[in-house]
């Protein structure tokens, strides 16, 4: 009986599978029959890739046209964020973006393990973004935002980046208090506005004098990081870095 039981197991666990993921690509539909693809097939999740050795802002990440060495922008010139340096993976389009569309609005939780081994081997050779990084916190959901969409998307890729870097996560610690209208359709200073006040952080004790790395699924003019790391700083953080899948 326990035997017949445990071959029964993996069945289920197959089953399981097919009420919870698509059997075809959601990108390019092929049907999905090798191990371990789930949502896109191995093909289409090989065809994301790290921007090629842009040119980029050296504070805020923001990359620039042409083939010059990285400097700082003009923005960060004239006013220094409160995060040291934040650094995207790939520019937000194409698949990049396919991916983190199923990823947020169609609920497929999953591809946020894809998203964060990318951007962990994306930036594994920027070693003065990992130096000395105390812990990762990633950028909170309102709860009611989050209960609706049924996890936080910038939590699944911290979660991943601390497996893949070794590095403590602290999760509740930054959170947001205003359930405030979404930022994809506003302007860059109505961005400004809304999210002033969003955040604040519980038991500060534990990220006063430490270096705490940012995570985010997509940065656009950069708001958000800077109001989270604006409220991380006068709680005691010592520096605040940041890291994006994609930027817009």
């Amino acid at each position: 009986m326990k035997a017949a039981l445990r071959r029964l197991i993996p069945s289920w666990g197959k089953y399981a599978e097919i009420l919870l993921y698509p059997s075809f690509c959601e990108i390019c539909k092929t049907f999905l029959e090798k191990p371990g693809e789930k949502v896109i097939c191995q093909s289409c999740r090989a065809k994301i890739r790290a921007e090629a050795a842009p040119s980029y802002c050296l504070c805020c990440g923001r990359f620039f046209e042409g083939a010059a060495e990285p400097h700082l922008c003009l923005n960060c010139l004239e006013r220094t964020p409160p995060y040291s340096k934040h650094r995207s993976c790939s520019r937000y389009d194409g698949i990049i973006k396919e991916i983190i569309h199923l990823y947020k609005y169609r609920g497929f939780e999953v591809l946020g393990q894809y998203l964060g081994d990318f951007a962990g081997e994306a930036l594994s050779a920027e070693e003065d973004l990992w130096l000395g990084v105390d812990a990762i916190i990633p950028v909170p959901l309102h709860p009611a935002r989050e209960n609706k969409r049924g996890f936080n998307q910038a939590q699944v890729l911290a979660q991943r980046l601390s497996k893949i870097r070794n590095i403590g996560i602290l999760e509740k610690r930054l959170v947001k208090v205003k359930n405030i209208s979404p930022q994809t359709s506003l302007k860059a200073e109505a961005r400004a506005r809304n999210v002033r006040g969003a955040f604040k952080v519980k038991k500060a004790k534990e990220i006063k004098g430490k270096i705490v790395l940012l995570v985010d699924d997509v940065y656009t003019t950069g708001s958000t990081l800077r109001e989270c790391s604006s409220v991380l700083i006068k709680a005691g953080a010592k520096e605040v870095r940041a890291v994006t899948v994609a930027q817009a």
